[in-house]
């Protein structure tokens, strides 16, 4: 977590782990943390003790190493601390609520999926999705930040298999399949006007001051849908080495921090900002994603970017780029096509290591 984030501020903690930090580390009594929350004493002891067993989960104890360690000004009085773990040593951005919801969908979507896992390395600073497909061979959906991987875990949005293994598995939940159930019956209605889009709810604000719209919660992918097409012929519509390219771009997107105004220059949403420090991985993912789109060229840079990375639905992005209607399948066809070709020619049929 980022070092200026207070855990007591942070909007996405759950109650009983900030009352657990407050506990352990800056030795606030039992009996204050149920004064100020109105509930009985035995309460929050539970909640501590339930906090306490749940740090055998890697995730979980990362997290909640970090969140600790956001108050410099306050003494730590937890129990004597082991090396940090990679996971919670990486560098990381402010978290909000609205940002790890936003994410969310897409995120909780992909662990729904038959046979998905989410494995997590001890000796890397993201973790990835992975699951069979109808062939047999694993498929890499996402990755996963590090920051956002640890607040689902907190959230009980996903558990961990085995915590003792050096690739930790998670499932998700019945608490994350819930999570993901609100948050699209919240933008199906939002989308047919039955909701304030503007209530409760908190989109990233670009450079120039612009409220810009949260763009990455969709209850399909377009790479899903088209996926499952069949041409005149009956073969896929979309190949399984298309889809792959599209969600490798997508990975490098996710890594690479872009921001909401990258459709309209995403040249200068990719450039080096200097008033902020990325990680080398970030830095890294931003040179894939713009060789990539210079490789594609107008046009088809612009449908995977809307299609790919930022989720967008054909329609929406036929009617933004003035394509007419029912086209837009077949430039993000094509668009693939060439992208496919250009993973193939820069790094061959394996996409280079995130972290």
């Amino acid at each position: 977590m980022n070092s200026t984030q207070n855990a007591n501020d942070a909007d996405w903690v759950p109650s009983p782990v900030q009352d657990y930090i407050a506990h352990t580390t800056k030795g606030r009594s039992i009996r204050a943390l149920a004064r100020k929350r109105a509930v009985h004493p035995s309460t929050i002891l539970r909640q501590v003790r339930n906090c306490e067993a749940r740090r055998d989960d890697p995730l979980v104890d990362a997290a909640l190493r970090a969140l600790s360690e956001t108050d410099a000004h306050l003494e730590q009085k937890a129990s004597p601390i082991t090396p940090m773990s990679p996971v919670a040593a990486m560098p990381s951005r402010t978290l909000s609520k609205a940002r790890m919801e936003r994410e969310a969908g897409h995120i909780l979507r992909r662990l729904c999926e038959p046979g998905a896992v989410m494995a997590v390395a001890r000796d890397m600073d993201s973790a990835v999705i992975v699951r069979e497909d109808a062939e047999g061979e694993t498929l890499r959906t996402a990755v996963v930040e590090a920051e956002l991987a640890q607040a689902f875990a907190l959230q009980n949005w996903i558990s961990c298999a085995d915590p003792g293994a050096r690739i930790a598995r998670y499932f998700v939940t019945s608490t994350g399949r819930a999570e993901l159930r609100r948050l699209t019956a919240r933008d199906e209605n939002r989308a047919q006007g039955f909701a304030d889009a503007a209530a409760g709810h908190a989109d990233w604000i670009a450079p120039n001051g612009r409220q810009a719209a949260s763009r990455f919660i969709a209850t399909e992918t377009p790479l899903m849908g088209l996926s499952r097409r069949r041409d005149k012929a009956g073969k896929p519509f979309l190949s399984r080495e298309l889809v792959q390219a599209g969600e490798r771009l997508r990975e490098d997107f996710v890594v690479a921090d872009a921001g909401p105004d990258v459709t309209e220059d995403w040249r200068a949403a990719l450039s080096p900002e200097p008033r902020r420090s990325l990680s080398r991985g970030a830095l890294a993912a931003r040179k894939r994603l713009t060789d990539a789109l210079d490789d594609l060229g107008p046009g088809l840079q612009d449908a995977v970017l809307r299609c790919c990375c930022l989720l967008e639905g054909l329609e929406v992005t036929e009617r933004a780029m003035g394509w007419s209607s029912r086209s837009g399948k077949i430039v993000l066809r094509i668009a693939l096509q060439r992208l496919l070709r250009h993973y193939d020619s820069a790094n061959g049929k394996q996409s280079p290591m995130i972290g």
